[in-house]
Parts: C-alpha cells; sequence; structure tokens
C-alpha cells in the first residue's frame, strides 16, 4: 500500500500516479476526507484521555462519565480506519516516473530484439501440431478428466520440463539466489497483503477455499513475499534472493475466447520464479540484475525475444515498473510467427512490504539503528509451458522432430525428442 504521510503531503502526484494506472483520481479526496475524520476523533479521544487521568483521583464520576464518552469515541473512530483502510486498499503502487504513460498494452514500448530467429527452408508448424504428432501434449484426455484448459505432458516432453528445472536453478544458484518450493496455498490476507485481491476483477482470477480461507496461488511469489512478513531483516542480508518452483492456479476469468487450445492460457501451469528483498536505494539496480539473470537464459537457451517496457495502463496494481519479455514463436500466425509473452519482471518497490510490515535494519550514527520497509521484486525465471512452446516451436526439423536445446542436453540426456 502507499505511504499515508505521501499520500498527505502529495495528494495531486498520487492522483496524478494512479490516474495512468486508469483509477479514478477522486479515490484520494476520499481517503483524504476521512483521513482528516480520523485524525480529528484520535485528538478528540487523546484530549479525553488526558481529562479522565485528571478527574481519576478528585471527580470519579466525571472519570466515570468520560470513559464512556471515549468508548463511544473509540467506536466510532474504528469504523471510520475501517472506511479508511478499505479506501487504502484501493489505491494501487504508482508508476516510476520513467515509464510510459499510455492506457493499455497496446502502447507498450518495444525496448530491443534480441536473438537471429530460425530460418525453415519448410513452412514451421505451431507447437501443439508437433507435440500431438509425437504424443507429448494430450488436452483432450485432459479435457475428459479436467475441463477446458488443463493438458498432459508427456514422454520426453515431461523430462525436458524437469531439464530446464534442473538448469535454472543451477545458473540461479551461482547467481545468489536460494531455491525454495513453497506451499501453493496461502491464506487470505496473505494474498490481500501481495496486493492481489483488492479488486472484484482480480478476485475473479483466484482459486478461493472460502471453508479453509485459503487461496490458490497464481505464481510462487504470492507465496514467497509473505514468507517474511512481520519480520526485519538485517541490512547485510540484502538482498535476499530465491528462486521458486511451484504449480500456479489462474481462472483466466478474462480471457474468454483466447488461447482456448492448448498450453498457452491454462488454468494450471508450472513455473519458475525469481524473488528478491533488497534495500530501497538499490531496488532499480536489483531490478535490472533480474532481467539480466532471464536474458541470460534465454541466450543460453538460444530462443529469439525481445524486450518489452510495460506503459502504466497495463502494470499490474502492485507493479510501480514491469518488463515483459516475448519469445519469438515461429509456428504462430499460421507459420508466420509473432512474439509471445513469456516472462514479466517487475518492481513493487515498498507497496507489498508495507502491506506485510517487512522491513531491514541499518546503523545509524555511533551504536544506534533505524529500520525502514525493504522493497520487493519479483520477476518470470520460466513459466515451463510457455517457454516448452519457444523450444517446440524454435528447435523444430523437417521430419517433425524437435532437437534439444544444447545447454539442457546433459540434464536430459538427448538431443532431439522423437516422440
Amino acid at each position: 500500500m502507499l505511504d499515508i504521510n505521501f499520500i498527505r503531503q502529495n495528494p495531486e502526484k498520487v492522483k496524478e500516479g494512479i490516474s495512468h494506472k486508469n483509477v479514478d483520481p477522486k479515490l484520494v479526496d476520499e481517503f483524504l476526507a476521512l483521513d482528516e475524520k480520523w485524525r480529528n476523533y484520535r485528538k478528540n479521544i487523546d484530549e479525553k484521555k488526558s481529562q479522565q487521568k485528571k478527574f481519576g483521583k478528585d471527580n470519579l464520576e466525571e472519570a466515570k462519565k468520560i470513559k464512556a464518552e471515549i468508548k463511544e469515541l473509540e467506536e466510532k473512530l474504528s469504523q471510520i480506519e475501517k472506511e479508511r483502510e478499505t479506501i487504502l486498499y484501493q489505491f494501487p503502487n504508482l508508476p516510476q516516473e520513467d515509464v510510459k504513460i499510455g492506457k493499455d498494452e497496446k502502447e507498450n514500448v518495444v525496448v530491443r530484439e534480441v536473438g537471429k530467429k530460425p530460418s525453415f527452408d519448410f513452412t514451421p508448424k505451431d507447437y501443439l501440431t508437433l507435440a500431438e504428432k509425437l504424443d507429448l501434449i494430450d488436452v483432450e484426455r485432459a479435457a475428459k478428466v479436467s475441463g477446458s484448459r488443463f493438458g498432459y505432458i508427456k514422454g520426453d516432453l515431461a523430462r525436458l520440463e524437469f531439464a530446464i528445472v534442473n538448469y535454472t536453478l543451477n545458473f540461479l544458484k551461482i547467481n545468489g539466489f536460494r531455491p525454495v518450493v513453497p506451499p501453493v496455498f496461502v491464506k487470505s490476507e496473505m494474498m490481500k497483503g501481495m496486493g492481489y485481491i483488492d479488486t472484484e476483477k482480480d478476485k475473479e482470477e483466484r482459486y478461493f477455499f472460502e471453508k479453509d480461507n485459503l487461496v490458490l496461488v497464481g505464481t510462487a511469489e504470492q507465496s514467497i513475499g509473505p514468507m517474511h512478513a512481520g519480520e526485519v531483516l538485517e541490512e547485510e542480508e540484502l538482498p535476499k534472493r530465491y528462486i521458486a518452483f511451484s504449480s500456479c492456479f489462474r481462472r483466466e476469468a478474462g480471457s474468454y475466447g483466447k488461447d482456448t487450445k492448448g498450453i498457452l492460457r491454462v488454468h494450471q501451469f508450472d513455473k519458475l520464479e525469481m524473488f528478491s528483498f533488497c534495500h530501497p536505494e538499490k531496488s532499480r539496480e536489483e531490478h535490472q540484475f533480474l532481467i539480466k539473470m532471464v536474458e541470460t537464459m534465454m541466450q543460453e537457451l538460444k530462443i529469439p525475444y525481445r524486450v518489452v517496457q510495460l506503459c502504466t495502463g497495463d502494470l499490474a496494481r502492485p507493479s510501480a515498473v514491469t518488463y515483459d519479455i516475448e519469445s519469438w514463436l515461429p509456428g504462430q500466425n499460421n507459420g508466420q510467427g509473432e512474439y509471445r509473452e513469456t516472462h514479466s519482471i517487475s518492481n513493487v518497490t515498498d507497496f507489498q512490504a508495507r502491506r506485510l510490515n517487512i522491513k531491514y535494519r541499518f546503523k545509524v550514527q555511533g551504536s544506534s539503528s533505524k529500520t525502514d520497509f525493504v522493497h520487493m521484486l519479483n520477476g518470470t525465471a520460466f513459466a515451463i509451458g510457455r517457454i516448452l512452446i519457444a523450444i517446440i516451436e524454435n528447435y523444430q526439423t523437417k521430419n517433425g522432430t524437435i532437437k534439444v536445446p544444447e545447454v539442457l542436453q546433459k540434464y536430459i540426456g538427448l538431443d532431439e525428442i522423437k516422440g
């Protein structure tokens, strides 16, 4: 959430920032009106408590009367506090000042294109055509068992998934990331702390288990971020980096009619997610580091890609700045190829840390110390289904087999998948 003092002191800046993320700026005025009311009640209560203390010994009857007044004021304060918090939780994070102002994804900015697109002496096929012929992906039986937007990953393609996992864990461990397999259920208050169920639109995307007060994660960041809720980290620990592997679950409520066939957009998928808790002054540098990690792995896989900076209107609510990586898929668009998003890397600054009360301790003059909120960042290392699609389409052969990227061959013991 946003710093309340910052909203008080910079209302116009907050209005401008949230309006660029397509949120009504009137929210600021509503919040400030309630906040002023809250402060007046708080002041009144403090004054009454002072009076109560004054009359406590000499005038018990007056002290009793004031106590009743305090109780009534505190009940009203509690209600105002809830109303104020409800509005506060509707504020998205403010976009970083260098993010392009735009309404939606059509106004995102391509930063760079990297890698040589493969050339084929045949018309490249889409991944599902290739995978079904080799019996590597089965969406029909998955639909029979689980419904639409599910798939079975089979045979050597399943082995390739774990080759990608092992490669990624090894690569990122060398670069200071600690591997974690997190829970895929989180408490609803922890999901709220991560900024993901503030709106009805986002709630529609989640799988809720109301009886247990649990939510299935849509990405491992939603269970890694709250891992340090209520904790104070030491400055020397930062940056604290994790690479998490988990299954992820999304209802895809807003994607009716999009990518209904295959495994590009599904309800369940596996994902490797990077996460970092870092010093506020170094979060921009850390963001670029996470992007570098992804680009290095993509270059080692030899998958052509482009880096795209999201405009303000396409940013997720918790994000201040996000870069997507879109992989080149030569089999899409009837063999003409197109870029599709496979990674997203975001700096959410202190937005989630404030909600989850995650701080770091730093030394000041002498032997004293202070605390402040950490900055939190997340980034896709690999969304397994989507990177499998990219490998299948970029490494397909004329006879319908799939070459294995050289960097993965030692993890799977194959140089070609033939079914």
